[in-house]
């Protein structure tokens, strides 16, 4: 496995648990989680990421994601995902990670795009 799928299979089991310990696994002390690329409203710094996390929690049951590693390399990786909830929305995703040395995300940008059932 590699560090990129080993991130995703954290940030799943985070967004499965909403877990505060999950999601502070993932991310370094300083990172910062942009819902959109240049994100005024970025979140900044592991707690505040966690806290974010927390204000807009998914329910486990309330949401599928598929995803796939389009490309790696020591610090980035790109993801493509597609998430599912069911009772509502379907999204196109496209995550841009950047990793420290110990695996852990120091920014987290994620694309998404709605799309028609």
């Amino acid at each position: 496995m590699s560090a990129g799928s080993d991130w995703v299979e954290g940030y799943v089991r985070a967004w499965e648990t909403n877990d505060p310990d999950d999601i502070a696994a993932i991310f370094t002390d300083d990172a910062v989680y942009e819902f959109s690329p240049d994100d005024p409203d970025a979140l900044r710094g592991r707690e505040a990421i966690i806290a974010g996390w927390l204000d807009s929690k998914d329910e486990p049951d309330d949401w599928e994601f598929d995803w796939e590693v389009l490309t790696e390399t020591d610090d980035l990786v790109i993801v493509q995902g597609r998430t599912d909830y069911p009772d509502s929305k379907l999204y196109d995703n496209l995550w841009v990670i950047r990793l420290a040395p110990d695996g852990r995300a120091t920014r987290f940008t994620e694309w998404y795009m709605e799309r028609d059932r």
